[in-house]
């Protein structure tokens, strides 16, 4: 299995935090579900940070069963939408940058 996760670096404006969840869970999440060949998709939301550790307020994870999906929905138009509502939401939310990192799940079996 695979797995892209999207790690948000920096912060959501002062005051937002709830605004900018309601935009991610109705606005963000249901575009990123209609991924072909994705077998989940799931966002975290950080509670909080230990002092001067880096601040995540939101990793989005979609996890693929092999290279050819992951490839399959960069592909698709859907990604474009997707990305369009993401970035409409952190534009109006959201101070910082976002970390892609991609992970083979079979490098972490025992």
């Amino acid at each position: 299995m695979i797995t892209r996760y999207a790690l948000f670096e920096g912060k959501v404006r002062e005051g937002e935090a709830e605004a900018f969840r309601t935009a991610v869970m109705e606005t963000i999440l249901p575009k990123w579900k209609q991924f072909p060949g994705a077998l989940d998709v799931r966002v975290t939301f950080a509670e909080a940070r230990d002092e001067g550790a880096p601040e995540f307020p939101m990793i989005l994870a979609v996890n693929y069963p092999d290279m050819a999906a992951v490839e399959k929905a960069l592909a698709s138009p859907v990604r474009t939408e997707a990305r369009a509502a993401t970035e409409a939401v952190l534009s109006r939310f959201f101070e910082g940058r976002i970390h892609h990192h991609v992970t083979l799940a079979h490098e972490f079996q025992l």
